[in-house]
């Protein structure tokens, strides 16, 4: 958990300004493709859903074209099959830096349930 997509360094939940919550996603396309975690943030997010202002606006960030090609079919298949005006923007991670959130925001709905974390 973190923040991304502002201007100003070393955001906080309190010093937010600009920034969006994001999840940083690094993975191995050998074993989970970028498709998957597209399907999966659907899942997850509910992409057809309005903003709630920029602290929790609906973002992909991608890295590279291919991602944003695939990120872009697969939001035009959702607004498509379920109908709905999807609302998730894209934006290249380029411009930008993830921070990460303080450690009380860390696997926050784990905390706040009384779950342990994997």
């Amino acid at each position: 958990m973190g923040y991304a997509g502002g201007k100003e360094s070393n955001p906080t939940y309190n010093r937010i300004k600009d920034y969006t919550e994001a999840v940083l996603v690094e993975f191995d396309p050998s074993k989970v493709s970028y498709e998957e975690l597209l399907f999966e943030f659907g899942r997850m997010h509910s992409p057809t859903s309005p903003s709630w202002g920029t602290q929790y606006r609906s973002i992909i960030w991608y890295t590279n074209e291919d991602q944003k090609e695939e990120a872009e079919q697969y939001l035009e298949d959702l607004a498509v099959s379920t109908k709905k005006e999807v609302h998730t923007k894209l934006e290249p991670m380029s411009g930008t830096e993830f921070y990460k959130a303080e450690e009380y925001h860390q696997h926050y709905i784990e905390k706040a349930s009384g779950k342990r974390g994997r």
